[in-house]
């Protein structure tokens, strides 16, 4: 664990993925493997991944601002500034950016380790090497599932557009 400090709105290294991007806060060796802590900002009407699941870790995403959408074992729900979704390990999930401004979550993950997963896609994208295939290894190294097969659906159901490939879970 390192000291007490303070993560200011321009600190932690960002990446992105299409329309959804990620800012890492706090990572699993400054909380002892807890938790780790990613902002996403999200472009309007942007999904964020297709239908996944984690076996290691639950998510916490609490909404800054805008509105999220988020199918949660087959429920779908909204959230607005102010409120937390919770996404427990083991339940098919998604969520996105539900209106037509920009959106901002803070996402928890707890334990900490999948905040690596996100360092290593951003790393991809970045290079232009971020491919479905890619991504679903990736994803399995990190005990989570993608349904690449949900993404019509969620775009189509929704309104949603899906840019830049493969994002984050």
């Amino acid at each position: 664990m390192t000291g007490v400090h303070i993560v200011g709105p321009g600190d932690g290294k960002a990446g992105s993925l299409g329309g959804v991007g990620v800012r890492f806060m706090i990572d699993g060796g400054e909380s002892g493997g807890g938790f780790a802590l990613v902002e996403h900002p999200m472009g309007p009407r942007s999904l964020a991944a297709p239908m996944h699941r984690h076996s290691r870790e639950d998510e916490y995403s609490y909404v800054l601002s805008g509105r999220v959408g988020a199918s949660l074992g087959g429920e779908v729900v909204y959230g607005d500034p102010g409120d937390l979704i919770f996404k427990p390990r083991g339940q098919w999930h998604t969520f996105w950016n539900a209106g037509d401004e920009p959106a901002r979550i803070l996402e928890i993950l707890s334990p900490a380790g999948f905040e690596k997963f996100f360092e290593k896609v951003t790393g991809l994208a970045e290079r232009g090497e971020l491919n479905p295939g890619t991504m679903a290894a990736l994803a399995a190294e990190y005990g989570t599932e993608l349904e690449f097969e949900s993404l019509p659906d969620l775009i189509s159901t929704h309104g949603l557009v899906f840019p830049g490939g493969p994002p984050a879970g």
